[in-house]
């Protein structure tokens, strides 16, 4: 992180931050292993990327004012009367490279809206209640960055029960090298059937 004064700077360093995050963590991953389900409720890791680009498709584009310049290769607002997690898995004709690209021209056409518009520019909703449409950059910027980060969470959860692969980022891990992690879950195991 670049240290800055400029709140609405720092706000996007994070958000490009946490997208890379995303990415990172499908670095590697066979077209296979980045569509199987990985929790009961279908989570996968090229599901959550679908839906994290759509996310700020929606929030970076209509809400203020703006359309993606190829909006048929994002869900549509009707597939979700068919199929409520439309946007939560990669269909047979999508690829985990094609939604890669995909997601990194929708970072720019996101980033074009935060560079364009002063973090006080008024924004709408339409998918939200009514009395809570009216929004600004800043409350889309931080609500974008909370519902990315959530997601590179479960990403970073899924791809540690796949192949061990954990860590906060690519250049920083932020995890001990050489720890015994085996003894350290024994450790925690131990102490919570103290309280069985």
């Amino acid at each position: 992180m670049t240290e800055t004064n400029d709140p609405k700077a720092a706000l996007h360093e994070y958000l490009r931050g946490i997208r890379e995050d995303l990415l990172w963590k499908l670095e590697g991953l066979s077209e296979r292993d980045a569509r199987l389900p990985r929790t009961a409720s279908g989570n996968n890791f090229l599901g959550l990327l679908k839906h994290c680009l759509n996310v700020e498709a929606g929030y970076f584009g209509p809400t203020f004012g703006r359309e993606f310049p190829t909006p048929g290769e994002l869900v549509p607002a009707d597939a979700f009367d068919a199929d409520p997690q439309a946007d939560w898995y990669a269909r047979e004709d999508e690829t985990k490279d094609g939604l890669i690209d995909l997601y990194r021209r929708v970072a720019v056409f996101a980033d074009e809206t935060i560079e364009t518009l002063p973090l006080d520019a008024p924004g709408r909703v339409p998918w939200w209640q009514p009395g809570r449409q009216d929004v600004t950059l800043h409350r889309i910027i931080v609500h974008v960055c909370v519902d990315l980060a959530r997601h590179a969470g479960h990403a970073d959860i899924m791809r540690e029960q796949h192949d061990a692969a954990i860590g906060l980022g690519r250049d920083n891990t932020n995890i001990p090298s050489g720890y015994d992690w085996p003894a350290y879950v024994s450790k925690l195991s131990a102490l919570a059937d103290r309280f069985a």
